[in-house]
């Protein structure tokens, strides 16, 4: 299976009562949102630990470049 960002959803329509369900997969969500969840402080910390495994696993694929500073303000690749 995979890894899921949150639980699924399933939302009713009120006139047909026609069940769409919503899935909610790592793979599927924008680099903008991860990046936002992940620097987010009120984030679990397994959903980060989920984001930040995503994030490398972009990288890798070289879907994506991230370059992260840290407190002194040196520039440092994201692992």
């Amino acid at each position: 299976m995979p890894v899921k960002y949150k639980p699924t959803q399933k939302v009713m329509q009120r006139g047909t009562k026609k069940v769409t369900t919503t899935h909610y997969y790592m793979k599927t969500q924008s680099l903008k949102e991860l990046l936002e969840c992940y620097n987010n402080d009120n984030t679990k910390p397994k959903l980060k630990q989920k984001v930040k495994n995503e994030l490398i696993r972009r990288q890798g694929k070289g879907l994506v470049n991230i370059v992260t500073r840290d407190t002194s303000g040196n520039l440092a690749e994201f692992k």
